[in-house]
C-alpha cells in the first residue's frame, strides 16, 4: 500500500464531517475519501447486525477505491462495527468513542452527561468504556438524542425545534448536577453553537474530533503510511478530497460548502452488501430507505460508578 494513497472516512451521514475537519486541520497533506451513508441514517435506530454489515460494506468499498487506512467517524458504527472491520483487514482502522475519560477529568461536580444515539448507549463497547474510565464516586447520566441526527441531516442545527429537543435532553441533566456533557455522536458538534447560546457556561462540552485525528496520525506513522512531506513547509500541497453519499448529494454538499474550503462536488454512489464495490450513480438522488426500524425504549438507565 502506497503512503500516497488516501485515507477513507465514513459516517452514517453528515456528522463525520466534524471528524474530517479535525483530520484535515492536523494532516492537511493527506488525501481523503469521505462517505456519508445518509440513505440509511441514522444508524442509532438500526439493529446491531445491520450497522455491522453497513460498516463492512463501506470499509470494503473504500479499500477497493484505494484507501490505505480507515476512520470510522461514527460512534454507533464504532460500537457495533469496528471489531468486524478490524477482523476483516490488516489496514489501520481508527474508531470513535465518547470522550468519557476527558469528561471525568474535566467535571467538578462528578456528575457527567452523555448525549449519544440509543445504539451507542446500549452497546457492550460503551458499557466497557464506562467501566474502564469511571472514577470512584462519579456518575454518568446517559441520554439518547432521539431526533437530533435527523435534524442535522436535514441541515437544521439551530431552529426552535432543535433547541426544544436540546432543552428536553439537557435540562434534566442540569437539574441533577451535570456540569460536563459528552457529545457522543459525531453529528452533535454541529450543535455546539446552539447549546452554548441556550445554556451559556453551564456545561463543559467534550468533543473528541482532535483526539481522533491525533490517533490516526500515530497509526499512520507506526504503519509507515504517512504521506511524505516536501522539504519546505510553505510548499506543502493540500491533499485531495473526494466526497460521496449514498443519498441525495444536496445535503452533504451544503454542509461541506459551509465547513470545508473549496469543497469538491459530492458524488452519489451505491454501496451494496458487504463485499461489493459499488458505483457512482446519479440516479439514486433523493433515494430513501424503506427498511423497518426497531422500537426503542424512550429512556435508558442511568449508569453510575
Amino acid at each position: 500500500m502506497s503512503s500516497n494513497a488516501p485515507i477513507g472516512v465514513f459516517d452514517s451521514g453528515l456528522g463525520g464531517l466534524s471528524v474530517l475537519q479535525a483530520v484535515r486541520a492536523l494532516l492537511p497533506h493527506e488525501s481523503l475519501l469521505y462517505v456519508a451513508d445518509s440513505r440509511y441514517a441514522p444508524y442509532g435506530e438500526r439493529p446491531d447486525t445491520f450497522i455491522e454489515q453497513r460498516s463492512l460494506a463501506i470499509g470494503r468499498w473504500l479499500r477497493a477505491h484505494g484507501a490505505k487506512a480507515l476512520v470510522v467517524a461514527c460512534n454507533t458504527a464504532t460500537a457495533h462495527g469496528v471489531a468486524a472491520l478490524r477482523a476483516d483487514t490488516t489496514w489501520p482502522v481508527v474508531g470513535v468513542e465518547p470522550g468519557i475519560k476527558p469528561a471525568a477529568a474535566a467535571s467538578k461536580t462528578g456528575v457527567i452527561g452523555v448525549l449519544a444515539t440509543a445504539a451507542t448507549l446500549r452497546s457492550a463497547r460503551f458499557a466497557d468504556l464506562l467501566a474502564r474510565h469511571t472514577a470512584q464516586g462519579q456518575r454518568f447520566l446517559c441520554q439518547p438524542g432521539h431526533g437530533l441526527v435527523e435534524r442535522i441531516e436535514a441541515g437544521d442545527v439551530d431552529s426552535a425545534d432543535v433547541v426544544a429537543l436540546l432543552e428536553r435532553f439537557i435540562e434534566p441533566m442540569l437539574a441533577q448536577g451535570v456540569d460536563t456533557l459528552v457529545l457522543g455522536c459525531t453529528h452533535y458538534p454541529f450543535l455546539i453553537p446552539a447549546i452554548e447560546r441556550r445554556f451559556g457556561n453551564a456545561l463543559t462540552l467534550i468533543d473528541t474530533g482532535a483526539a481522533i485525528a491525533r490517533q490516526l496520525q500515530r497509526r499512520l506513522e507506526t504503519a509507515g503510511l504517512s504521506a511524505p512531506l516536501p522539504c519546505e513547509s510553505s510548499a506543502r500541497p493540500a491533499g485531495a478530497l473526494q466526497l460521496f453519499t449514498t443519498a441525495s448529494a444536496q445535503a452533504l454538499q451544503t454542509m461541506a460548502d459551509r465547513l470545508l474550503p473549496q469543497a469538491p462536488d459530492v458524488q452519489t454512489v451505491q454501496i451494496h452488501d458487504a463485499g461489493t464495490a459499488g458505483k457512482v450513480d446519479k440516479d439514486t438522488e433523493g433515494a430513501t430507505n424503506d427498511l423497518p426500524r426497531p422500537d426503542l425504549p424512550p429512556n435508558l438507565p442511568i449508569a453510575s460508578a
